[in-house]
């Protein structure tokens, strides 16, 4: 029987998406976090579920290997085996369920299934030397296959306020890259070309859309309606401006939504009761611009101390078990 003060060792898998990813920790802090990507999907430019599942297939093994090696851990040293039970691509959640369950069978060990997206959000609580959120607080998460604010009242306790009614942020970003040329994924290479860059250069239309959900498909279509009549010639003078208002725009619909939280007179009636939130956790490449209009707005700067971009869901995954 173990208590709060002993040293505990959680494995951790997340195969969710196109990233086969396994991090090791003794009690909150990492001792190893190992990603593989899977860089066949850039050939295609979006992820491919059935290959995603095949390289899942072939690197999970690879990859929990040399994560026992950084931590300097052997299998029989683990007290728990945690995975992600989604959301995700099925096929992919498949693969790394099922090696979950078996190894936790092999070893006579606790199996611990993981809310993808709250393990996002507890992300923040990893003993990495940077200030902590005080529950309750809201949480911004934004990535590929997601964009939700969520009220965290405890670690167990996750009441979502708004979600996107189509794509997520991270989909406006990848395929508007796609549209003008860029390598998959198009977030990244968005963020560095938007750094040098005229956000108001271009204006695309950022949707109305009721209470704290969001929506991208229009701004997408927008978007794509835009280049579509473009030349080749325009795209390369231009790509900077235009990465840097795409950015701008994405991230302006962002920051209405948080507006309405904190500003009595455009805050949702779900959320009166909420006198404060004071931290964020987003998943996007476009971070940069993110925190540049925090600081724009004056009762929102102070949120910034806290803001954090996840870089692997498994860093996520095995802190919400330890919590």
């Amino acid at each position: 029987i173990l208590n709060m003060k002993d040293e505990i060792y959680i494995l951790a898998i997340e195969t969710s998406c196109d990233d086969t990813s396994v991090a090791i920790l003794r009690n909150d802090i990492v001792l190893s976090n190992i990603v593989s990507s899977q860089k066949i999907h850039e050939i295609f430019g979006g992820v491919v579920p059935e290959l995603a599942s095949r390289e899942h297939d072939k690197l999970i093994i690879p990859v929990i290997t040399e994560s026992l090696k950084q931590s300097k851990l052997s299998l029989d040293k683990l007290h728990a085996i945690a995975y992600t039970r989604g959301p995700g691509l099925l096929g992919s959640l498949l693969v790394g369920t099922s090696f979950s369950k078996s190894l936790s069978i092999a070893l006579d060990i606790p199996l611990i299934e993981i809310n993808h997206m709250h393990a996002h959000i507890l992300s923040i609580f990893i003993n990495d030397n940077h200030s902590k959120p005080t529950f309750p607080f809201i949480a911004l998460t934004v990535s590929g296959g997601h964009t939700q604010l969520v009220l965290v009242e405890s670690p167990l306790k996750f009441t979502e306020l708004g979600t996107t009614l189509d794509d997520a942020a991270g989909e406006a970003f990848d395929k508007s890259g796609k549209l003008m040329g860029l390598k998959y994924p198009a977030g990244p290479e968005i963020d560095r070309l938007a750094v040098n860059g005229d956000p108001r250069k271009f204006k695309f239309p950022k949707p109305k859309v009721n209470l704290l959900n969001f929506s991208f498909s229009g701004l997408k279509t927008n978007f794509k309606n835009f280049i579509s009549n473009k030349s080749k010639h325009f795209l390369e003078n231009n790509i900077n401006d235009l990465c840097a208002s795409l950015q701008y725009t994405i991230i302006e619909i962002l920051i209405d939504k948080i507006k309405g939280l904190i500003f009595p007179r455009v805050r949702s009636p779900h959320c009166s009761f909420l006198p404060c939130m004071d931290s964020f956790s987003s998943m996007v490449s476009c971070l940069t611009g993110l925190e540049l209009c925090l600081r724009k707005h004056p009762p929102m700067s102070r949120l910034n101390d806290t803001i954090k971009a996840d870089q692997t869901y498994s860093r996520g995954l095995i802190n919400s078990v330890r919590i």
